[in-house]
């Protein structure tokens, strides 16, 4: 599992799972619990490139991020660190 530290949002971290360059698992700590349990499903199995297709750019309010944005940054750096 890799842990990936957010900048910018209400959720603090996010914890990873790959298989290959796929997603198996998504647990954020903090932030929105209902929506963010659901991204987690919804990328569940995709590819690394897909999800980063879907959501990276996406922000939030006023921020210049948002956690979808935040699971993208950490899905590439999990996906580095192997």
């Amino acid at each position: 599992m890799y842990t990936y530290k957010t900048r910018g949002t209400c959720s603090r971290e996010i914890n990873i799972e790959l298989e290959g360059d796929s997603v198996s698992h998504i647990d954020f700590v903090g932030g929105c619990d209902g929506n963010l349990k659901a991204i987690s499903k919804l990328v569940q199995g995709m590819s690394v490139d897909e999800v980063a297709a879907l959501l990276e750019g996406n922000t939030c309010g006023r921020r210049s991020t948002s956690c979808a944005d935040q699971l993208v940054k950490g899905l590439r750096e999990a996906q580095a660190a192997r």
